[in-house]
């Protein structure tokens, strides 16, 4: 599984990522967390940040910033 953590460092992408990776190990999932800070890529797939992608699929951006069950939920709807 690839994950990806849009953002050019803020504070609430600091937080995306933490989430992403607290659902990772809570859920007990091989994956690769990426984090994209250039903005040019970050513009390919949204204009909000932070986002989060999964196996190259927009799954969330911009504010509020999703609930760590949120997080989790879509990890595992990409994992089936």
């Amino acid at each position: 599984m690839e994950i990806k953590i849009l953002g050019p460092g803020c504070p609430n992408c600091h937080i995306m990522e933490e989430l992403a990776k607290k659902a990772v190990k809570e859920l007990g999932i091989d994956a690769k967390i990426e984090k994209i800070t250039d903005m040019f890529q970050i513009m390919k797939y949204t204009m909000s940040t932070p986002g989060l992608m999964v196996n190259g699929k927009l799954k969330h951006s911009g504010k509020p910033l999703p609930t760590l069950e949120k997080v989790k939920e879509v990890i595992k709807q990409e994992n089936m």
